[in-house]
């Protein structure tokens, strides 16, 4: 199996790709979709597998060039080869191994490729635009060379990803090139004259018996790549119970704003951990504040339930909190904060205490000491991606 590198995409795939299958990357016009197939090679090279970019978009250097825009370099693997497939359109001298005289010939691209192929036998093998070679050489050579191409990968036992943009080409060229290949995942924009939210899907994966088209939230950074994305998560809970503590623990870059030391408006912070990514909003606990409690509220997709361990007196605050988030619809967790200290309730009777259903996590914490934040922050994101 061949990981894709992609934060979660490899648990819809089972683990990953298989050798001697294909996947797309399909995606829609405007939406920033090539770092998946360079972020499945970079981390397949880093991996110690060989790989294979077929460049079409691009002169190499200025590849290479790219993939440092996401921290990545590729200069340091002896088992990357580049086909190049760009500088003869510009008249410029390549010094790859694999150089394709003549762009707009199809038949000299698959020699280029064919040879390639070979030669990184067990390897992975990207496509930097699939879309472009189909824009230079005609949609039904390319289609009829993309056949070839996929029974090349299992002869060699490669893993062939391919990234191609869903311009207005003929139907049956999009159709046929959703069946052409062994799994499909579609990246796409939330589009309102300009796109302001991205998200990729499991469309086609026909090596796993049961598969499910999920689709989740994504953000590209630089550095860093493909991260998941939680547009919106909530923390809140009663009166110094440590909810903006806790935002400040997982991330140095926390905003609040307060005033004599207690939250009157809000905590925010954008959080990036393990390829997970988040916007964090922290809610005031004094009860004047319950109108921002529930306009903060409002599509919220995870909430973190902050507790003061030595405090019963403010579980039914806390509790009362939870109702007006509404969270009972969502995945939420409880953060029983003040472990550390020696009156702090037991995770047990806590949730004796406050009848919190066993379904419902409590994670034990000492929000001053960082102790149980990252294990709280996994623990919700897993259950939101689970849920979507």
């Amino acid at each position: 199996m061949f990981e894709t590198g992609i934060p979660k995409l490899d648990d819809y795939l089972s683990g990953g790709i298989p050798s001697g299958k294909s996947l797309i990357y399909h995606t829609q016009p405007g939406v920033e979709g090539d770092i998946f197939g360079m972020q499945t090679l970079y981390w397949n090279l880093h991996k110690g597998h060989k790989g294979v970019y077929v460049a079409s978009n691009s002169a190499p250097y200025a590849v290479k060039g790219r993939f440092k825009e996401f921290g990545w370099n590729v200069e340091k693997f002896d088992q990357l080869s580049i086909v190049d497939c760009f500088s003869a359109l510009m008249g410029a001298d390549s010094s790859e191994r694999y150089v394709v005289s003549n762009p707009e010939d199809i038949v000299a691209i698959d020699d280029a490729i064919s040879k390639a192929m070979e030669n990184a036998a067990g390897g992975v093998i990207v496509f930097e635009s699939l879309s472009t070679i189909m824009d230079h050489c005609g949609e039904k050579e390319t289609l009829k060379y993309m056949e070839k191409w996929k029974k090349y990968s299992t002869a060699y036992d490669n893993v062939v990803i391919c990234n191609f943009t869903a311009w207005p080409y003929a139907k049956s060229t999009l159709k046929r090139i959703k069946e052409l290949f062994d799994a499909v995942i579609t990246i796409s924009g939330i589009a309102k004259r300009v796109i302001f939210g991205q998200y990729y899907g499991v469309s086609k994966v026909n090596w796993v018996a049961k598969s499910q088209k999920r689709s989740i939230s994504f953000k590209v950074l630089r550095p860093g790549g493909v991260k998941i994305f939680i547009p919106k998560v909530l923390v809140t809970g009663p009166y110094n119970a440590g909810k903006s503590s806790f935002i400040h623990a997982i991330s140095s870059r926390a905003i609040s704003v307060d005033r004599l030391g207690t939250t009157v408006a809000m905590d925010h912070d954008f959080i990036d951990h393990k390829g997970f990514t988040a916007d964090i909003f922290g809610t005031p606990g004094q009860e004047r504040f319950d109108p921002l409690l529930r306009m903060l509220s409002g599509e919220a997709m995870g909430v973190f339930l902050l507790i003061d361990s030595t405090k019963p007196s403010t579980f039914p605050r806390a509790k009362k909190m939870l109702e007006m988030t509404r969270a009972h619809g969502l995945p939420y967790l409880v953060v029983a904060n003040k472990q550390d200290l020696p009156d702090a309730l037991s995770v047990n009777a806590i949730r004796k205490k406050m009848k919190i259903p066993e379904s419902v996590p409590i994670i034990s914490a000492s929000v001053a000491k960082k102790q149980g934040v990252f294990e709280a922050f996994e623990t919700l994101i897993d259950m939101i991606t689970k849920a979507i």
